[in-house]
């Protein structure tokens, strides 16, 4: 068995791998590589494999850096199947047709041509089965199997059989315990192999449990200083912890009420598939539900999926909350809200999320005086205020945590998914407390798992 490091591979975008033994080529996360901007230029390259010659792909979750590329490799002859747990395909085909209007304008603006479109989303989905936990099945000469990650709902880590090896991919690990999806599993049984992110891989999260009050503490603070809290939300996952949150804060009377709006179309899609997949959900938000309450709705939310309805926002006099995507402000509505508010000093922007080198977030996150927005000078003098305990990734602690049950049978662990400085410092913890060889591979790197 062979493993070739197309994407992912000292980076924490483009999850990308190739697998091969007996014969079969199959491919683990066929991702879009994103950084600055909404993509970068080597999304518009050539596959390094010939997509004709891969028998299937298996999809760890549904965020665009793990499934951005899977309707070009359609578009390019892929004549496989796709396979994922069924969340992680209803949540993927929305994000997909997103990604394709942005990917257009870029295209546009590069003068490139697309790098997909509509007809190769359709044809994609036509393509994709929805696959349960723990459930083996095989494709050729590879039994595989997934496992709850944790990380978002249908969120998974893959376990691949062939030739006598087992080896794991992680995808994206979780920060568990999570609202809504509770925590990832462990894997206890023989593994020769392991893949693992590394996106927090040096760093502790913070306030972990502190989350709500930070968000209470800040919507208390808004509406004393009359400004906006403003919060860059990945649309998927992120916005609906935050709904679910707040709603609990709203039930128990720990928030004043105030317009606290959700301006992403996305995010508002997402949410309603959120509902179509309740058993997904962890017993405890089950019970919610059984008990009446609507996780997603409280006095106070106004959803605005039309432009007319999010410029309408400007209208409604501070305080409020407004949750708009993207998550790294490098696209979407929240850049409007931003433009606007980033020189208020009576606001605060929260950022809960990940923010790629590069992107506009990390800019403010790292304490920018101003940005260049819509081609002008915009001054940064409202409070920035970060919450790790937000991130949907595990941090060092648990990614270690989550390696520990495998290490008496490792033969080696590859760091992936992660800047360079997380990778070699999560590289090195591995070794000194595993006693587990840990590499870093190279993008375009070939292994043979022997």
């Amino acid at each position: 068995m062979r493993i070739t490091f197309h994407g992912g591979a000292g980076t924490v975008t483009g999850a990308n791998y190739l697998l091969e033994s007996a014969g079969d080529k199959i491919l683990v996360d066929c991702g879009l590589h994103q950084g600055g901007g909404f993509s970068e230029k080597q999304n518009w390259e050539d596959f390094p494999y010939n997509p004709k010659e891969i028998a299937a792909v298996f999809v760890t979750h549904a965020h665009i850096d793990h499934t951005g590329l899977l309707p070009k490799l359609v578009k390019q002859g892929f004549h496989g199947k796709i396979y994922s747990t069924p969340p992680t395909r209803a949540f993927a085909q929305e994000l997909l047709l997103d990604s394709e209007h942005i990917l257009m304008q870029e295209a546009e603006r590069f003068k490139k041509t697309p790098i997909y479109g509509i007809r190769d989303v359709e044809e994609l989905m036509a393509k994709w089965d929805g696959v349960e936990y723990h459930v083996p099945f095989k494709v050729g000469s590879f039994t595989i199997t997934f496992y709850n990650a944790g990380h978002i709902l249908g969120s998974s880590f893959i376990l691949i059989e062939s030739e006598g090896r087992r080896i794991v991919f992680s995808g994206d690990l979780g920060n568990s315990p999570a609202p809504i999806i509770g925590s990832r599993e462990n894997f206890t049984e023989h593994v020769d192999y392991c893949l693992i992110e590394s996106t927090y891989g040096d760093r502790i999260h913070e306030n972990v449990d502190m989350r709500k009050e930070i968000i209470e503490d800040l919507i208390e603070d808004t509406v004393k200083a009359g400004g906006v809290l403003m919060i860059p939300a990945f649309a998927m996952e992120r916005s609906q912890e935050l709904l679910f949150e707040l709603n609990e804060l709203a039930e128990h009377g720990r928030i004043p009420r105030i317009p606290i709006f959700v301006d992403s179309p996305l995010a508002i899609k997402l949410t309603e598939v959120y509902k179509k997949y309740e058993s997904y959900f962890d017993q405890e938000t089950r019970q919610i539900i059984k008990g009446g309450d609507s996780i997603f709705s409280f006095p106070g939310l106004k959803m605005t999926p039309t432009t007319d309805e999010s410029k309408a926002i400007n209208d409604v006099k501070p305080p409020k909350v407004i949750i708009a995507g993207s998550g790294m402000s490098h696209a979407g509505r929240i850049l409007h809200h931003e433009r606007r508010y980033l020189s208020d000093p009576k606001s605060t922007l929260l950022i809960v999320g990940y923010q790629a080198q590069g992107s506009l977030g990390r800019l403010i996150l790292d304490g920018a005086k101003s940005v260049k927005m819509f081609g002008e000078e915009v001054p940064v003098r409202c409070r920035i205020v970060s919450a790790s305990g937000y991130s949907a990734h595990a941090d060092q602690p648990q990614l270690l945590s989550w390696l520990k049950p495998m290490k008496f049978s490792l033969k080696r662990v590859f760091v992936v998914q992660g800047e360079e400085q997380s990778s070699l410092v999560l590289a090195q913890k591995i070794r000194d407390e595993l006693a587990v060889d840990a590499d870093i591979p190279k993008s375009g790197e070939a292994i043979d798992l022997v």
